[in-house]
């Protein structure tokens, strides 16, 4: 008999992977029911599949893979108690977090070579974020308790210190509300206070993370300059009024990249293949990814080199185009996550001209450069 899968209808690639060994039935992943996964041995999920008791107490799942970073839409202990196995995807999208905070970095308008920028949560995503800010020329200040704990605080900053010393603020922390470091309205009615006075704040961790209340008083009162959100309490019916605050507000896809989606869905298929003995999948990948409209960047001449890589940058994701978008239709937010675009990260766009330091950056960062023509930049 097939093994019988269910999975989410929105991830993509999908199609076609597992049906030679499978029966796969594609369903909306917030509308999977009990009656769907009664007799099915596996789900391939997203975030708004809730796998808990409510939706498997009864099934015959063994097994769920879900094609993202972040679990807490996973009860884990009640799986633990019910001997079904599961797995993530971590690291498969933190390139695709990184060129989003990219993005709304050298949109800011700030010259950012010598600005301070504090990552809370340094884990696959924040690191790469880390690595970003330093390679645009920024001091980069990295908090973390528990890794500070297991690995030593060298390289680490208390929470304190970073938020009194940072221009620029960015969440990376799952969401927990037990343990030694809950990180459940971490960004509190306090938080704002300890910031440095002209501060921005980037948030595309967990919305839960970022006290809804808070956030909008500390932006009324000026007391945080601006504000970056991905991620929202209460999504998909987010906050009208503080979308109306934020600098930049999107609909929780900061990690959509294309490139990202195929790698969380690899690691999904990969980790299905592992658990029931699929033979042929065990570095299955997506064959072909769509290149991007226009994959070749033609640096402006002329330009100051904060000018040409904002260019670069904002070529491959214009983050406004996403914003412009959440504030015209607040309420298609989960559309509008559902049916995003195509949108490619560094690697795959060929650059030409430019400053020598416009050139390291953008090597740093992943970017292929073309050979220096009559058309380069001084």
């Amino acid at each position: 008999m097939k093994l019988r899968i269910v999975a989410d209808d929105k991830i993509p690639f999908l199609r076609g992977a597992l049906e030679p060994f499978a029966e796969v039935t594609y369903l909306p992943g917030g509308a999977i029911a009990p009656a769907d996964v009664k007799n099915a041995d596996a789900l391939i999920t997203r975030t708004r599949t809730r796998c808990g008791e409510a939706l498997l107490a009864g099934s015959r799942v063994r097994f769920i893979a879900t094609a993202t970073i972040g679990y807490d839409h996973i009860d884990t202990a009640y799986l633990r108690r019910a001997g079904i196995a599961w797995r993530n995807a971590p690291g498969c999208n933190a390139a695709s977090v990184a060129q989003y905070i990219g993005s709304a970095l050298v949109s800011s308008g700030v010259e950012l070579c010598g600005k301070t920028l504090g990552v809370i949560g340094v884990g696959n995503v924040g690191s790469k974020v880390a690595a970003l800010g330093e390679a645009l020329g920024m001091r980069v200040l990295r908090n973390d308790p528990p890794r500070a704990e297991r690995e030593g605080s060298t390289g680490f900053t208390e929470l304190p210190e970073l938020l009194a010393e940072a221009d620029f603020v960015t969440i990376h922390t799952p969401l927990t509300r037990d343990g030694a470091h809950p990180t459940f309205h971490l960004c509190d009615a306090g938080f704002p206070e300890l910031m440095r006075s002209g501060a921005q704040l980037f948030n595309s961790g967990r919305g839960e993370v970022v006290d809804t209340a808070a956030l909008k008083a500390a932006l009324k009162s000026g007391r945080i300059s601006a504000a970056v959100l991905d991620v929202w309490e209460n999504e998909p019916g987010i906050d009208r009024e503080l979308l109306d605050l934020v600098r930049i507000g999107t609909p929780h896809i900061a990690g959509y990249s294309t490139d990202g989606k195929a790698n969380g869905t690899a690691m999904a298929v990969q980790a299905v293949a592992a658990f029931f003995g699929i033979p042929g999948l065990a570095e299955w990948r997506p064959e072909r990814l769509p290149e991007p409209e226009t994959p070749e960047i033609e640096l402006e001449m002329g330009a100051s080199v904060r000018e040409q890589v904002a260019q670069a940058l904002l070529h491959t994701y214009d983050i406004g185009l996403d914003d412009g978008k959440l504030r015209s239709d607040p309420a298609g937010f989960e559309p509008q996550r559902g049916h995003y675009r195509i949108r490619r990260e560094y690697p795959a766009f060929r650059v030409r001209g430019g400053r020598p330091e416009t050139a390291a950056v953008l090597k740093t960062l992943g970017f292929t450069l073309l050979p220096q023509g009559s058309a380069c930049g001084g």
